[in-house]
């Protein structure tokens, strides 16, 4: 059975329930998506074709195998579509990211608890807060905490019993003043819990009960007349002041909300991420997502969305967005204000997207400007290196490829503005020269190369270049003046050994500098060319043989061993497979036939 008949077949037998799809090649899961209805969906990639993008019918394609899963809710539906995203990274999805962990500030369930950061988050008792978007913007956090309070860095196992025994000996932390020296008894554990205490609340974004603290302490000491002291606590207010300062404070009425804006173009989507808690922005992302089936603002938004809040571990129950998102979860309000302070958030998050946007775009702009830039110095260097009247903006060399005499080939490739031109590529097999006749085989080639573009009125390269020394040249040139533009294209020989380039009728070859952009550009053609006429000759020659071997076989046509060479490529194949695999492929008779050639000894 072909393999869009199995398809057929399967898509016959899909639900009409909500659920997921997954789309296989033959190896690996390609595509997830979530539907309403799984079997209409499913069919609307086959039945609609001709609405489809390129994008998308290159996807379906490649699909060989679908499997899905029926959940009980569209809600249920997109949790697990984003779940499957995450865990198989289809080609054919938008992925959030590329794998990597976010930072945590760690408060170690311990005697006396270390705080430190990490990236691991483990059920161990661990109160862990973030995560943060960078390493950065969580230092500046953890760095603050430990200006802040004295804490411990070793990781001594610090029990009563330990310490009673004297096992350990404070270190340098703790002589300049890093450390209050409880592995020697020199602070209670009530007095160092106290600090941890004021740290949780200094992460959980409220600093209030800290600067109490402190204003306490200050006000004692200067009370007391220790001013030293009531200078320290001074500046420690001073940090957590600052520090405060540079959170953006948006509004005091706004708790907790999530702020998602996005801006995209043809190829791109730029979104920007705002968490705000007690009216102060915590944390802010943005991210440029590749489109990789020209998805909608709706859909990419919806399933950014999902992702973010799960990677920042966000509660939230209200969300703003610049767009309407359709978001099947309970207990989350999404909404897009017009007026008022959230709706002066969504512009700030939106500038932010935006911003992105123009830097991205900007330097890809850039990036194309010095690319043009490049192509015209090193095609500049080639007209001043080869003596060429114009500039070589398009440029075909031609190769020669055989084994033995035996499946004698030939190929072309085409480079414009110094980049390959793929779409202009071409095979050659040879029709009028029998045997290993490389010269011979040259002159058919650009004969009927450019016999072709001169019927179709098409225009000419400005440079020819033949892989070969000045045997093929000369044939080569020889075609050119039977077509009579002999002189009106440029045309040159590379000879593999020291590469050197041969001109019509010039017996001494030109050495071009080694390190020349322009030699290195006609290397890269020359074996572009090489490539391409190797891989074309050993294709045809796998096909020869597998077609002779498989059309000895009496009762197996040459219609039939065609069809198995394009599936299977090798006999080797073929003989794993079973008498109800060869059946499908090739019906019960011919299966019998093939079954019986494999497996009978010779």
């Amino acid at each position: 059975m072909a393999a869009n008949e199995k398809l057929k077949e399967r898509i016959s037998h899909l639900p009409h329930k909500p659920g997921i799809y997954k789309f296989f090649d033959d190896n690996h899961i390609i595509y997830v998506g979530k539907a309403v209805d799984i079997r209409k969906r499913v069919s609307s990639y086959f039945n609609r074709s001709t609405q489809h993008n390129k994008k998308t019918l290159k996807l379906v394609s490649q699909i060989r195998d679908i499997e899905f899963t029926i959940v009980d809710t569209e809600a249920d539906a997109f949790l697990l579509e984003n779940n499957l995203i995450k865990q198989y990274q289809p080609k054919y999805n938008i992925l959030l990211k590329d794998g990597k962990t976010y930072p945590y500030i760690c408060i170690i369930n311990e005697r006396f608890p270390r705080v430190i950061s990490t990236r691991n988050k483990i059920n161990d008792g661990s109160r862990y807060f973030g995560p943060y978007p960078t390493g950065t913007a969580m230092y500046v956090v953890l760095d603050l905490i430990r200006t802040l309070y004295p804490l411990r860095t070793c990781t001594y196992n610090l029990s009563p019993e330990n310490i009673a025994a004297g096992k350990f000996k404070v270190c340098l932390e703790y002589h300049i003043g890093n450390c209050k020296g409880p592995c020697e008894n020199l602070i209670d554990e009530t007095s160092y819990n106290e600090n941890i205490s004021q740290i949780k609340s200094i992460l959980s974004g409220n600093l209030s009960i800290a600067k109490n603290y402190f204003k306490e302490r200050m006000a004692a000491a200067a009370e007391e007349y220790q001013f030293e002291v009531a200078h320290q606590f001074k500046q420690k207010l001073d940090m957590l002041d600052d520090f405060q300062a540079k959170s953006t404070v948006v509004s005091n009425t706004l708790t907790n909300i999530d702020v998602f804006s996005i801006s995209s173009n043809e190829k791109c989507a730029f979104i920007n991420y705002l968490k705000v808690m007690n009216g102060s922005i915590i944390l802010t992302q943005s991210l440029e997502i590749h489109k990789k089936l020209d998805e909608t603002d709706e859909d990419i938004l919806a399933s950014v969305i999902v992702q973010l809040r799960h990677e920042f571990e966000s509660t939230s129950r209200e969300v703003i967005t610049n767009i309407e998102v359709m978001l099947p979860l309970d207990n989350i309000t999404i909404t897009q204000p017009q007026i008022g302070e959230k709706k002066k958030l969504l512009n700030l998050s939106l500038k932010n997207a935006l911003y992105l946007r123009k830097e991205r775009e900007g330097r890809q702009e850039k990036n194309k400007d010095l690319g043009e830039q490049r192509e015209v110095r090193v095609l500049e260097t080639m007209k001043k290196d080869l003596r060429l009247t114009e500039l070589p903006r398009h440029i075909e060399c031609f190769d020669n490829s055989n084994f033995q005499g035996d499946n004698p080939v030939a190929s072309m490739v085409c480079f414009k503005n110094g980049r390959p031109s793929k779409k202009d590529y071409r095979h050659f097999n040879i029709k009028t020269v029998v045997g290993p006749n490389d010269f011979e085989s040259m002159y058919e080639i650009v004969h009927r190369r450019y016999k072709r573009l001169l019927d179709e009125n098409q225009p000419l390269p400005q440079l020819i270049v033949i892989d070969g020394g000045k045997g093929q040249l000369s044939f080569a040139v020889q075609a050119l003046k039977d077509l009579n533009i002999w002189g009106r294209v440029a045309i040159v020989g590379i000879a593999k050994r020291l590469e050197e380039i041969f001109y019509p009728g010039d017996k001494l070859p030109l050495y071009i500098d080694k390190k020349s952009e322009s030699l290195k550009l006609i290397q890269r053609i020359r074996n572009e060319a090489h490539r391409f006429a190797i891989t074309f000759h050993r294709s045809k020659r796998d096909a020869g043989t597998l077609k002779t071997e498989l059309t000895d076989v009496k009762g197996i046509g040459p219609n039939t061993a065609e069809a198995l060479l394009l599936k299977y490529k090798s006999v080797k194949k073929l003989k794993e497979l079973s008498l109800d695999e060869l059946t499908q492929e090739v019906g019960k008779a011919k299966a019998a036939i093939l079954y019986n050639y494999f497996n009978t000894p010779a």
